[in-house]
């Protein structure tokens, strides 16, 4: 049985058995809250605490890749550039339909009440503040206290500029360097792992508290989460058919037959490195050269992910609003730059992992609460499918438009590919 199964199982069975305690012994719910949140609380806080490594050694490796990759030669380069400006693009539309989508269909008050007392343990979202003083908090004084502070997007701003100098220095300090981040990066992933081991029963205590304090409207609150953040994943999807046909010069039927047995691989692995075998027969189809899609589909799978930066926003963005926070356009601007750079970072990470260390910097530099992707993260099946359809859709999409907007065979080989990627 897959990690993700375990783990919706266990929210299942928590939920019910919470239901079913509050329902049937109400005088055990007390008791059984007072013993099952401390253990629900003490995983969150594990999981949560390997968030500042991870996200530090993934944004320096990233940066480190993309550079290298970038030197493969002019076809490598052009493809980061658009791979780059689809990131954005995708956190963008997430940053309009997100919010325009919780307009038309608002979370359900009764349920995301019950969930907020549920999720007790908490703490109160400070307010933002004045530009001037959020402007002047970006450049932190003590970036060790930054860190502690979680104030990630100072984390972020000071890794960022660490990772390029590091890429201009003699090119022995750079591999040293790079290889220690890289082990950091492997043995917090490690941890994590170990941590995810365990995560039926953190999340089988969480889940008990919320069934038995908000019932069964957390059935309700949590297939409205799938299904927004879903259509959001869907919407990005849907754009890689311009993208081919108009940046790729395809007709669309033709991209939609090469297409489909990719989407049907992805589907059925929510693997985007299983796809890529019948990715290159697609590209093939849609009259790629091998040259090109020999470079632009390993790059892609090793450093794009299309939905990421979308979906991901799109999950801080609901969080803020089950919270009530208050999201002006500057805020939400602030959570498209996070969101395209952590999906940089994360793209080879398995999708339990990448969800929690992609989204929790998002969600502090937006000031929404992190501790509920504890519990998000359970139901993150059926989201990850439409993320891995998305993304293997992006990808053969801009290897046509590739193709057809400059030459053909690349100046060098294309870097290595990722040994997973969801």
């Amino acid at each position: 049985m897959s990690q993700a199964s375990r783990i919706l199982i266990s929210l299942v069975a928590g939920l019910l058995a919470g239901i079913a305690l509050a329902a049937l012994v109400p005088q055990a719910v007390d008791p059984t809250i007072a013993v099952a949140q401390p253990i629900g609380t003490a995983w969150l806080n594990a999981l949560q605490m390997t968030i500042v490594p991870l996200v530090v050694a993934l944004l320096i490796t990233g940066v480190a890749a993309t550079a290298e990759a970038a030197q493969a030669g002019r076809l490598a380069g052009r493809a980061i550039v658009l791979y780059l400006s689809a990131l954005c693009a995708s956190a963008l539309i997430a940053a309009i339909l997100t919010p325009l989508t919780l307009r038309i269909a608002p979370i359900p008050t009764e349920s995301a009440a019950s969930l907020r007392a549920a999720l007790s343990g908490i703490t109160a979202i400070a307010p933002s503040p004045p530009l001037g003083a959020f402007l002047a908090a970006i450049v932190p004084t003590n970036i060790v206290k930054a860190a502690g502070d979680n104030a990630f997007l100072s984390l972020i701003l000071f890794t960022l500029i660490f990772a390029f100098a590091l890429m201009r220095i003699e090119r022995e300090g750079r591999a040293l360097l790079t290889r220690f981040f890289t082990a950091v990066r492997d043995t917090m992933l490690v941890v994590i792992g170990w941590i995810l081991w365990v995560a039926p029963v953190g999340v089988f205590a969480l889940a008990i508290v919320v069934g038995a304090r908000a019932g069964t409207g957390a059935f309700g609150a949590l297939v409205h989460y799938i299904l927004c953040v879903s259509a959001v994943g869907v919407v990005v999807s849907l754009v890689a058919y311009p993208i081919a046909v108009f940046g790729g010069r395809v007709r669309l039927r033709d991209y939609a037959r090469a297409v489909l047995p990719s989407q049907a691989v992805a589907i059925s692995t929510q693997s985007s490195i299983a796809t890529l075998p019948a990715m290159i027969e697609g590209a093939s189809r849609l009259g790629v050269p091998v040259a090109t899609s020999g470079v632009t589909l390993p790059l892609a799978v090793a450093i794009f992910r299309a939905t990421g930066p979308a979906m991901n926003l799109a999950v801080a963005i609901y969080i803020a609003e089950w919270f009530g926070v208050s999201l002006s356009p500057a805020t939400l601007a602030i959570g498209v730059v996070v969101a395209a750079l952590t999906s940089l970072g994360s793209v080879s990470l398995p999708g339990t992992i990448s969800y929690v260390s992609a989204i929790a910097p998002i969600a502090s530099s937006i000031g929404a609460p992190v501790a509920p992707l504890g519990l998000l993260v359970a139901v993150e099946t059926i989201p990850d499918i439409v993320r891995t359809l998305g993304n293997v859709m992006m990808d053969l999409a801009t290897t046509a438009m590739l193709s057809r907007r400059g030459p053909a065979v690349p100046d060098a080989p294309p870097p290595p590919i990722a040994k997973a990627v969801p």
